[in-house]
């Protein structure tokens, strides 16, 4: 090795320390002074001798390089949202629910701040970062890589050995006082200051210019470490050994062995979360140990092993000037309070949430009155109350609206629903363009190039009614158009092209039948396999699907029984849209497990819980999280739950191993 090479590494591992030193242990050993004048031979030297070029040099944090547009990557373990809480009865509910499927088995927790930031997740491959995507959608999200490399906290190469390939999530965050600081900055330049830290931190992510995110205090947390197989018991381990491999983490973590050591960390930080140097809007507890976790597994939205319990929204009181009403993509109608402007959790709320008629009624809501206003879950704005000690002496009481506020069609109402319907569905504009917007959508066909605006546009041009003509598009159609150029219509055309490629399942979610979400249509094109089959099934051939009731499956007669819905989905069969799952899917599908349901117990060695799980739905079967009569074999592995085996022979359930199930299939 060569004595520059030996240079250009002494000095990268001597800066990397510093580095460690002041932005994650918060101990200076080094003045900034001596730092920037290292830094500075470093850069020169690995200027003069690009051939010694290492991607996690110290040098790669200060920026530079610019991304017009942050490609989109899918997660490789899917980022689930967290089920909320909000009282002890929540919490002793989740407890239950945890060890019902556990058993008698012992539970310690772990309880962590809930940090406000934007989610972000971090692949490292032999100890060097490799990329960061943001959440997204939870099933993908963007790659801004260079723009994480600047946050000098997230360390570039590990410290020490950790796990070869793994990823770690955590939260990109802007500490109070760099917030405060960056806001005096742009009040001297003449510009408006930024409303709260967490909307600066998610947009400083998707700056183009690098050098602009190095510029801002951005800090991260780290709450999560995923990977195949861990080689630690709990999830504090893991913590605590991606903290000696050069991880911020919090030192604010902590065990718990019960509900009330819980409710104590909570009673705790609801009242010293005001003294840390950011923002925290609640706890999050999970259960510690990973073989818990992995028995535990995933709802369709969220990680049965964790909650988020959320410190008491910030609450404000401001006139309601007036009740104004939004037609949803399916007809639903939603009542808005528009309010006399009020600063709430750091933004200035002008419109709320009032729900439906029901909740109108309960609280009897009424224009003038001053009403109370807070933050759902500290997102979305919503009317809880009436200061009726300021109620107007003329007050009168709402009258819900009789007729849509687009179209003018009289509102429907079945029993059963909370909301009200308006029924012109192929006529109420609002809805026209509520389903196109849906169908483009990023978990739907996520078409590039095209928005809700340029929807809008389209449809105000009469060049597209409903989803199936964005299919016949030309691009001379679509240069002439306001705000439009021969680059983007040929990128929207591109986009278009390109949905063709989407999944059947995607596509299914993205014909908007009511109350066919994500998850239902996973299913429903798992056991239909195409839209033929699906649109001729029987109310009774729908309901003998997993999870779908009655509601789903005359959601769907509806949808097939309509002449316009046939003719649209005609219509995208004939340009290529793909309406049946493809070969690679069909691949290993098989029907040997219909009816079939499995518990899978234990640790296993020839498959991960992950593929052994997605082999039984791959040939039919249903995995369930908990045992019961209906329960056909238990898969059991090394350090199977004793409850679950006791439960098991108490009920005669034959266990069998992971080759057992092997030779089954």
């Amino acid at each position: 090795m060569s004595s520059i090479q030996e240079q250009l590494i002494q000095l990268r591992e001597e800066l990397r320390e510093h580095n460690y030193n002041y932005y994650v242990l918060d101990n200076a050993t080094i003045s900034d002074y001596d730092f920037d004048m290292k830094l500075k031979t470093l850069q020169d030297l690995e200027a003069k001798h690009p051939e010694f070029f290492d991607a996690s040099s110290p040098t790669q944090r200060v920026g530079g390089e610019v991304t017009k547009n942050f490609e989109t990557i899918a997660h490789k373990n899917r980022m689930y949202s967290l089920s909320n809480s909000y009282s002890k009865e929540d919490l002793l509910d989740w407890e239950k629910r945890v060890q019902k499927i556990l058993g008698t088995e012992a539970v310690e927790y772990t309880c962590e701040l809930k940090y406000d930031g934007a989610s972000i997740n971090l692949t490292y491959e032999k100890g060097q970062l490799i990329k960061a995507v943001t959440r997204g959608d939870g099933f993908q999200g963007d790659n801004v890589t260079a723009n994480i490399k600047t946050i000098r906290s997230i360390p570039l190469q590990l410290k020490t050995d950790f796990v070869t390939d793994f990823e770690i999530r955590g939260e990109i965050i802007l500490p109070l006082e760099g917030f405060s600081k960056m806001n005096e900055a742009r009040v001297e330049a003449g510009d408006d200051p930024y409303m709260n830290p967490r909307n600066t931190a998610s947009g400083s992510l998707k700056l183009q210019d690098s050098a602009e995110v190095a510029k801002r205090p951005l800090d991260c947390l780290l709450y999560h470490v995923v990977a195949e197989r861990l080689p630690f018991k709990t999830h504090y381990e893991a913590l605590e050994n991606a903290k000696k491999a050069g991880f911020k983490i919090p030192d604010t973590i902590k065990v718990a062995k019960s509900i009330d050591e819980i409710l104590d960390y909570i009673n705790l930080w609801d009242t010293q979360r005001f003294k840390l140097p950011y923002e925290t809007d609640g706890v999050v507890i999970k259960v510690n140990s990973l073989h818990q976790q992995d028995e535990l597994g995933y709802t369709a939205k969220a990680p049965r092993w964790a909650i988020a319990y959320k410190f008491k929204a910030e609450q404000k009181s401001t006139v309601l000037n007036s009740i104004s009403y939004q037609v949803g993509r399916t007809g639903a109608i939603t009542p808005v309070a528009n309010l006399e402007p009020v600063e709430l959790a750091g933004t200035i709320v002008k419109r709320a949430s009032l729900h439906n008629a029901d909740q109108i009624e309960k609280l009897d809501i009424r224009v003038n009155d001053t009403v109370f206003v807070e933050k759902g879950g500290e997102i979305i704005p919503k009317v809880v109350g009436v200061d009726l000690t300021k109620r107007p002496a003329d007050s009168q009481p709402t009258v819900y609206a009789t007729h849509c506020p687009e179209c003018n069609t009289e509102l429907v109402r079945t029993e059963g629903d909370a909301k009200h319907y308006c029924p012109n569905e192929y006529g109420c504009p609002t809805q026209i363009a509520g389903r196109i917007q849906h169908f483009i959508s990023r978990k739907a066909m996520d078409i590039e190039g095209l928005g809700g605006e340029t929807v809008a546009l389209l449809a105000k041009e009469n060049l597209i009614s409903n989803y199936a003509d964005l299919y016949e598009l030309k691009t001379e159609q679509i240069i002439p158009l306001e705000r439009m150029a021969e680059k983007s219509a040929e990128n929207m055309i591109k986009g278009i092209e390109k949905s063709k490629e989407i999944p059947f399942e995607r596509v299914l979610f993205a014909l908007g039948i009511r109350f066919v979400g994500e998850t239902v249509a996973k299913k429903l094109a798992k056991y239909f396999k195409n839209i033929d089959s699906l649109l001729n099934a029987s109310f009774e051939e729908l309901i003998a699907v997993d999870e779908i009731g009655d509601r789903i499956a005359q959601s769907i007669i509806d949808f097939s029984n309509n002449p316009l819905n046939i003719d649209l989905v005609n219509r995208l069969k004939s340009y290529g849209v793909q309406m049946e799952l493809s070969a690679k899917a069909l691949e290993n599908q098989t029907d040997e497990l219909q009816g079939k349901i499995f518990v899978v117990s234990g640790v296993f060695t020839k498959m991960s819980r992950n593929e052994l799980k997605k082999s039984i739905e791959d040939n039919g079967g249903k995995v369930s999280s908990s045992i019961s009569k209906k329960t056909n074999y238990i898969i059991a592995g090394d350090n199977m739950g004793p409850s679950k085996r006791t439960k098991a022979e108490d009920l005669g359930i034959p266990i069998i191993s992971e080759d057992d199930y092997i030779a089954m299939i």
